[in-house]
C-alpha cells in the first residue's frame, strides 16, 4: 500500500502577498539548471546565480530553467526580481498548498499544477507542487525536490528527437504539462492493482486491516481528484483563449492533454465507485458472517432447551432410583440423545445446518 506525501496548506492568518515558503523542506540546497537549445544545438549547464543566465537572454534560442527546491525564499526572490515577477506569483510559487491555476501577467503566463509520480516500484507515490513560468522564449519550472518526470523530455532535447527542438517555448510548456499528465496514468495503474488486490482479499480473508486499506485508498483518490480536476479547467482556458505565448502548442496538442485529463478523471471516478462497492461487500460479508455465527449459536441453544428441561425435571422431582432401578440413567440419557438427534435431523432437513 503506497501513501501520498501531502503538502502543507496556507495558514489562515497569513496576509495576502506575504512571500514565505509554505510546505515541506525537501532538499537542503536549491539547484538551478539551464537547458538552452534550438534546432541545431543544445547546451546544458548548472548555474549558481542569475548573473550566469544573462547571456541566454540575448540569444534567439529556447531556454528552459529548472529550479529544484523552493524553500530558499531569498533565492526565489532574486529570480523573481530578475524576471520582474509579480509578488503574488512568488507567493503562489512558495505556497505548496495552492491548487492548479493559470494567470496571465502579459509578459508571462503563470501556471500551477501538481506533479504526481511513482518513485520506484515499491516506494511511495510522490506529490509535488510545481509552477511554470512561460515567456516568449523561455520556460521556468519550480519544483519542491530533485526528482521529477521530465527526464525523458530532457533526453529528447539532448538527442534532438521529435519536434521539440524545432518548436518554441510554448511547445516546451506543452511538453512539460503532457509529461506530468502522462504520469497520472502510471499512478492510477498502481492504484488499480491495489483495488484488484483488495477485491480478492475481501472475498477470501476480509479483516479490520482490509477496512483500513479501503478508507486509505478512498482518501488518496479524493486527494487525486482535488489535485487533478482543476487542471482540466486550466488546460481548457489555455486552449479556448489561445494565449500568444502558447499559441503554437494550442489546437491538437492541448486538446490531447485535455482528452488525457478526461480519461484520468473518469478513471478516478470509476475507482471511487469500485471502492464503494468493495466497502458494501465488506459490510455484507461481515454481516453474513455474524448471521452465520448467530444461527449456529441459536441452533445449539435450541437443541439444549429440551435436554435441559428433561434433566431439570428428572433431577429435581424424582428420587434417585439407583438401587431399585439401575437402568433409569441409561434410559433418560437415551431419551435425551434421541431428542437431540431428532432436532439435528430436522434442522438439516430444513437446511438450517
Amino acid at each position: 500500500m503506497h501513501k501520498f506525501v501531502r503538502t502543507v496548506v496556507r495558514e489562515l492568518d497569513l496576509p495576502s502577498g506575504e512571500i514565505v515558503h509554505l510546505g515541506e523542506k525537501k532538499i537542503e540546497e536549491l539547484r538551478i539548471t539551464v537547458i538552452d537549445y534550438d534546432e541545431d544545438q543544445v547546451q546544458e549547464k548548472e548555474i549558481k546565480s542569475m548573473e550566469e543566465y544573462i547571456p541566454y537572454e540575448k540569444k534567439p534560442t529556447v531556454t528552459w530553467v529548472n529550479v529544484d527546491g523552493i524553500n530558499n525564499v531569498e533565492v526565489i526572490e532574486k529570480i523573481g526580481k530578475h524576471f520582474k515577477l509579480h509578488d503574488l506569483t512568488l507567493e503562489d510559487i512558495l505556497n505548496t498548498g495552492q491548487h492548479p491555476m493559470l494567470e496571465d501577467f502579459g509578459d508571462y503566463l503563470f501556471l500551477v499544477l501538481k506533479m504526481i509520480y511513482c518513485d520506484g516500484k515499491d516506494s511511495d507515490t510522490i506529490v509535488e507542487h510545481i509552477s511554470l513560468l512561460i515567456g516568449s522564449n523561455f520556460v521556468i519550472s519550480f519544483q519542491e525536490g530533485c526528482g521529477d518526470v521530465f527526464e525523458p523530455l530532457r533526453k529528447k532535447i539532448r538527442l534532438g528527437k521529435g519536434r521539440i527542438r524545432k518548436m518554441g517555448a510554448g511547445y516546451l510548456a506543452y511538453a512539460l504539462i503532457d509529461a506530468i499528465v502522462d504520469n497520472y496514468f502510471a499512478v492510477l495503474h498502481r492504484t488499480g492493482e491495489e483495488i484488484e488486490f483488495l477485491e480478492e482479499e475481501i472475498i477470501n480473508t476480509p479483516s479490520a486491516d482490509t477496512l483500513r486499506k479501503i478508507y486509505s485508498l478512498k482518501r488518496e483518490l479524493l486527494f487525486l481528484r482535488k489535485s487533478i480536476w482543476p487542471l482540466r479547467e486550466v488546460i481548457g482556458t489555455m486552449h479556448r483563449e489561445e494565449f500568444v505565448l502558447v499559441k503554437e502548442a494550442s489546437g491538437i496538442y492541448l486538446r490531447d492533454v485535455d482528452d488525457n485529463l478526461i480519461q484520468v478523471i473518469d478513471t478516478i471516478e470509476t475507482f471511487r465507485d469500485m471502492l464503494c462497492s468493495i466497502l458494501d461487500i465488506y459490510v455484507s460479508s461481515n454481516s453474513n458472517k455474524m448471521n452465520e455465527i448467530v444461527k449456529v449459536l441459536t441452533i445449539i441453544s435450541t437443541i439444549f432447551i429440551p435436554l435441559s428441561f428433561i434433566a431439570s425435571i428428572y433431577g429435581m422431582n424424582i428420587l434417585m432410583p439407583e438401587k431399585d432401578y439401575p437402568w433409569t440413567y441409561p434410559v433418560i440419557l437415551s431419551v435425551m440423545f434421541v431428542v437431540g438427534m431428532s432436532m439435528v435431523f430436522y434442522f438439516r432437513k430444513k437446511k438450517w445446518l
